[in-house]
């Protein structure tokens, strides 16, 4: 048997330093690439004067070109560069994807062993920076990380640099997700403390305040700007008709008139009456709606690929695009994943799809920006297989080819460049038809001043991200989210009322009014705070962050909610990322209050009356889990005898 042991620990110690040799081998050689990448980057452009005025000079020639100077009108100096670059270099500018940045602020070059595991499984999962940077020749990201704000200003002023010392010295565009409310999806939203903190989108809805929805958009915008964000990947003006939907807490609800409304102030916000050098431009999403998904599945997993209209309720889908983003004059649209099932002359996703594409968007509606798709339809990565729903069959490609054909300028998860140059030089697209895609690039970037100055100041960002004043807003924003929906004379609480909680990540916040106790046998009141529910699946990465398909709450859930309930008079407060059936608990409960992303100090105030609860519900509550599996996918407002409808909300008398 020590024979066995003694065998088995050299196997091991053997094992081990194969491993340890391999890892090293690899790191030396990726060390020793991303220090080639590195040597192809020329010095800082310089500056020159002219004029008595100073210019970067970008391509580093020693004089001024059209395109570096700002006193140029935006189409000549798009002209300018334009005859300047490669074909490699226009391929590089039609892709964006995710990157990298150290807890430093630097470039994220090298795999990392991290406590933080986003961090470490971007470092893993994402090319190096350098070679997306040099060799690839790309200028647009979105980046994931949410550390503190003078981190992200140095990430963009060191990324920027990098581009400076390009060849052409093209600044990058730096994208990302929402970032001000409290959900964290690395698919959908970004939790990011250093911002100031706000409803969700479904709350902004039930706020019903355009004016505040504007006023948010100028504040995320600022902060946005302080740490060098330039490009908004939202808002979704997709509408919440199939309540199973996972993404509805990213929209602002099912009612059309409304959501077009939140989407035009929302943009406004952003980008202000016209794109400038001021403005975060937004890529609105997902044209031409991405709600009626079949059975409520979403098609960012296979199963999800369909959508459909059994209502035949297709152009009511339009109206938030058509009298919000583009009432507000959205910089780009993005498509959604899905198929629009007999929709159009071929069941191909929307970013494949010429009929939506250009005979819809581009002819019919007269949008001239910049066309993003969703994210991994071309090659897929390491998180799962392309979502090239409906052209599965075809090479990658042969993909691409089918998306410019379809009319789309940019590919969103990618980082392929190579095949667009592969197409024009076999013949396949012609290198003018490239140039139309750059040239609505290349105009965002000039507009919103990347090309003269893309640097911030690190101090600066500190000082305006999350300030007093900007938080104070955001927790208005969230008082006026709140919905009442029942009220049997509990609300408001008086002070010293005695509260056992439950739910809650801060009861000590209650004592700011009340009492907490311990002893349920001595509260006068249980407060309760419970989440919508939803199946947990676990076959692809992202489902975990994906709350999809039942909306009832199972024997479990409802055994510990109604053990309290049956106890003391009860306030439930039930966080709505999706139209959850809580007819039981409505039934059993004193007071009823829903809510869209507010703090337990926000709720405090209301349940202890100062502040008067006015939200509006974004969407209708169904009564029961067959009404849901009733109604039609792509009409709102249509499930039999709803608990509440679209609309409803009480407040204290």
């Amino acid at each position: 048997m020590k024979k066995v042991f003694k065998i088995l620990g050299i196997v091991v110690v053997v094992i081990i330093v194969f491993i340890i040799i391999a890892v090293s081998v690899m790191y030396f050689k990726r060390s020793k690439q991303i220090k080639e990448n590195y040597a192809l980057l020329a010095n800082d452009a310089p500056l020159i004067n002219v004029d008595g005025k100073q210019f970067r000079d970008l391509n580093k020639n020693g004089k001024l070109d059209i395109y570096e100077d700002i006193r140029e009108k935006t189409d000549k100096r798009i002209a300018n560069l334009l005859g300047q670059m490669t074909l490699e270099e226009k391929a590089g500018t039609m892709f964006i994807t995710m990157i990298g940045m150290t807890k430093d602020g630097n470039p994220m070059d090298m795999p990392i062993i991290s406590t933080n595991g986003l961090e470490m499984a971007i470092s893993f999962m994402l090319p190096p920076s350098s070679e997306m940077i040099v060799r690839k020749k790309m200028n647009s990201f979105n980046i994931l990380n949410a550390y503190d704000a003078n981190v992200l200003a140095r990430y963009n002023n060191n990324v920027q640099k990098l581009a400076e010392r390009t060849r052409l010295g093209i600044p990058i565009t730096i994208a990302t997700d929402p970032r001000h409310g409290t959900q964290n999806n690395p698919g959908a939203a970004i939790f990011t403390p250093a911002f100031s903190q706000w409803p969700s989108s479904l709350g902004l809805a039930a706020t019903r305040d355009t004016v505040l929805v504007r006023e948010f958009g100028n504040i995320a915008r600022q902060e946005y700007l302080a740490v060098g964000i330039r490009l908004a990947l939202h808002p979704m003006a997709d509408l919440a008709t199939e309540p199973r939907w996972g993404r509805i807490n990213g929209t602002f609800g099912e009612d059309a008139n409304l959501s077009a409304a939140m989407t035009k102030a929302y943009v406004l916000g952003f980008q202000g009456d016209s794109l400038n050098s001021s403005s975060v431009a937004c890529m609105s999403k997902h044209f031409s709606g991405g709600g009626p998904q079949k059975d409520g599945e979403d098609p960012h997993f296979p199963y999800g690929k369909e959508q459909i209209y059994p209502g035949k309720n297709f152009d009511f889908h339009l109206i938030p695009f058509i009298n919000g983003a583009f009432a507000a004059h959205t910089a780009a649209i993005m498509p959604y994943y899905g198929i629009p099932m007999d929709q159009t002359d071929e069941n191909v996703a929307f970013a494949f799809n010429k009929t939506i594409i250009t005979k819809l968007l581009r002819d019919s509606l007269k949008f001239d920006g910049v066309v993003c798709t969703d994210w991994n339809i071309i090659s897929g990565s390491k998180l799962g297989e392309a979502r090239a729903w409906g052209v599965e069959n075809l090479t990658p490609v042969q993909r691409v080819k089918k998306v410019l054909d379809a009319g789309c300028d940019q590919f969103g998860g990618e980082d392929v460049p190579g095949l667009i140059v592969e197409l024009v030089q076999t013949g396949q697209i012609m290198e003018e038809r490239i140039d139309i895609s750059v040239k609505r690039i290349l105009r965002d970037k000039f507009i919103l001043g990347l090309f003269d100055n893309p640097y911030v100041n690190e101090k600066k960002a500190v000082q305006i991200t999350g300030s007093a004043e900007f938080r104070a807003k955001g927790e208005e924003a969230q008082a006026k989210s709140v919905v009442l929906l029942k009220n049997e004379g509990l609300l408001p609480l008086v002070k010293g009322t005695k509260i056992y909680a439950d739910g809650i990540m801060n009861p000590e916040i209650l004592n700011k009014y009340g009492q907490i106790v311990d002893d349920i046998a001595q509260a006068d009141v249980v407060i309760m705070r419970i989440n919508t529910p939803y199946d947990k699946r676990k076959d692809y990465f992202l489902e975990s962050f994906f709350h999809q398909g039942r909306l009832y709450y199972n024997a479990e859930e409802k055994e510990k909610i109604f053990s309290l309930i049956d106890e003391k008079p009860t306030v439930v407060i039930v966080n709505l990322e999706r139209p959850a059936i809580l007819t039981e608990i409505n039934d059993k409960c004193s007071a009823l209050i829903a809510e869209f992303g507010a703090t337990d100090e926000v709720l405090a105030d209301i349940i202890f009356g100062k502040f008067n609860p006015s939200g509006k519900l974004p969407f209708e509550l169904p009564s029961t889990w067959e009404s849901v599996q009733k109604q039609l996918e792509d009409v709102p407002y249509d499930s039999e005898n709803p608990l509440y409808k679209f609309g409803f909300g009480l407040y204290y008398e």
